[in-house]
């Protein structure tokens, strides 16, 4: 299913700017005051996990996610590189839909 693919690169997507925002961005900000840094990727990353949420909210509704990996994959979006983990949720739910 389509929106089960684009659930899956939308939390990948997270994840990567998760960790581009803690590991380039803050250190580029604190360390050599390049401010403008975290500006951009926060607010990538910022677009992402509203996107993944609500993405994810449709996939329950509409591709029977079940709730609870719905609930791991939000609380794994807070954790860093916590999406790559879930994916395999994700991409286990994907294949019992096919």
């Amino acid at each position: 299913m389509i929106l089960m693919r684009i659930l899956r690169l939308v939390s990948f997507l997270e994840g990567v700017s998760y960790l581009v925002l803690l590991l380039i961005a803050m250190p580029l900000k604190y360390v050599f005051h390049q401010e403008m840094a975290v500006k951009i990727t926060g607010a990538l990353h910022g677009g992402l996990f509203i996107a993944l949420a609500g993405i994810t909210l449709l996939a329950m509704l509409v591709a029977k996610l079940p709730f609870k990996t719905g609930l791991l994959l939000g609380l794994a979006s807070i954790v860093p590189a916590g999406t790559f983990l879930a994916d395999r949720l994700l991409k286990k739910h994907e294949q019992t839909l096919t």
